[in-house]
């Protein structure tokens, strides 16, 4: 766990206890980070309401592509929760092992498409401030997708970055997901200038 520990089960309120619940029944076991939001319930449920509405089944991204923007944001933010557990979505969508450990290297790798390449390059320029999205940035973005698509990606990204700087923040520790490191190598954690 992490520097804050978890409250007793029976001393939240009933409403974050039916997130437990449901946390239980997806992974066997109720998550970590999920025990420290629901220290501040309505923020709990606030951000849980927003996850479930960025993950939904129609979303217009793409649910690879949404699981590799959130692997890339959480491994730039040394966020070990968070990597563990959205790499163990992305290999459960069909992502190949060997395109999960490139990851961190994906500007010099084949396994990753233009469009992924568009994603990630945006995921970073969102996550790390210097120099931030350029009008190019921005300009191939509306080449390559609807407004309202960015849009989503833009809040997914956002949202990414807050639950992964919480988690990293509280130093909440993967929970077994998935084994892959946060970050192999530390300057590719940047865009190219």
């Amino acid at each position: 766990m992490s520097v804050i520990p978890a409250k007793d089960l029976s001393d939240y309120p009933w409403f974050i206890r039916l997130f437990f619940w449901k946390q239980k029944r997806t992974y066997g076991r109720v998550l970590d980070p999920g025990l420290l939001w629901g220290r501040s319930p309505w923020v709990f449920a606030a951000v849980a309401l927003l996850y479930g509405a960025l993950d939904r089944r129609r979303s217009p991204c793409s649910p690879t592509l949404r699981s590799l923007v959130t692997v890339r944001v959480s491994q730039i933010n040394h966020c070990a929760f968070c990597v563990d557990i959205n790499s163990a979505t992305l290999a459960k969508r069909g992502v190949a092992m060997d395109k999960i450990d490139a990851l961190s290297k994906w500007r010099d790798s084949d396994l990753f498409s233009q469009e992924e390449k568009l994603a990630l390059e945006y995921a970073e320029a969102m996550t790390i401030t210097a120099p931030g999205v350029s009008d190019g940035l921005r300009a191939r973005l509306k080449q390559q997708w609807p407004d309202d698509t960015i849009v989503e990606l833009t809040g997914l990204i956002a949202f990414q970055n807050l639950s992964s700087k919480f988690n990293a923040a509280l130093d909440v520790p993967a929970q077994g997901f998935c084994k892959i490191p946060i970050e192999r190598d530390p300057s590719a954690t940047g865009p190219e200038v």
